[in-house]
């Protein structure tokens, strides 16, 4: 038994269903993870390939100097011979750096375990390269102790808060351009940073203010 055909012989049916839009799909958090890692080797890459003679030389000494937080620690000495206010700037950011490396190295690296970018594929130039690093990419530890620092000392003393920041900003900047780091890594750092900063001030004035509430020492 054969369909019934039109004028034209054609076979007539059921009509063809429309084509509609397609429905989009839910992006799961590993898709989403992905296109960040994505715009972060982009990044990474684009850094890189940027020629900057004038700037490399500067950039891996101040890197190399960052090492241990010998900056900070060496801008800790130096306020700790002034008065009792630089002296607790001092040492509220020397608190902010322990609480920043602890946070970086013990936990942060571990937990995350990125691995290190690959200067040689991204051709970073060997003029700007400091030894690469053993330990993992994920957070930048050099960026979260310098701006642990920085914020910390910066809200005991506001005028040291601007020449400490752009510091850390250097130095956060300086890891990437060496290569030893990518821009998330030390985004992730000066996070890390900020609230460790916060951490050591919160104690600091807890200390302060003593067991009673009011300035420690002070008598009743």
């Amino acid at each position: 038994m054969t369909e019934p055909t039109d004028a034209d012989g054609d076979t007539t049916g059921p009509p063809a269903p429309a084509a509609g839009p397609v429905p989009h799909r839910r992006r799961g958090p590993a898709a989403v993870l992905g296109d960040l890692r994505a715009v972060d080797g982009a990044l990474y890459a684009a850094v890189a390939a940027t020629p900057t003679p004038a700037l490399d030389r500067a950039l891996r000494r101040l890197s190399h100097a960052a090492d241990h937080s010998r900056i900070s620690l060496a801008i800790a000495a130096a306020l700790a011979a002034g008065g009792p206010r630089p002296r607790r700037a001092a040492l509220v950011g020397v608190g902010a750096v322990a609480v920043a490396s602890v946070s970086a190295n013990l936990l942060g690296k571990r937990l995350v375990r990125r691995a290190r970018p690959d200067r040689e594929a991204a051709r970073v130039t060997v003029d700007r390269r400091v030894p690469m690093p053993a330990s993992a990419s994920f957070p930048s530890g050099h960026t979260a102790s310098a701006v642990a620092f920085a914020i910390a000392v910066g809200v005991v003393l506001p005028g040291a808060a601007v020449p400490l920041g752009a510091l850390a900003s250097a130095v956060g900047y300086s890891r990437v351009h060496t290569g030893v780091h990518y821009p998330g890594d030390v985004a992730a750092g000066a996070v890390l940073g900020i609230a460790s900063a916060a951490a050591a001030l919160t104690a600091s004035s807890a200390v302060g203010r003593g067991p009673g509430g009011g300035p420690a020492g002070r008598r009743h």
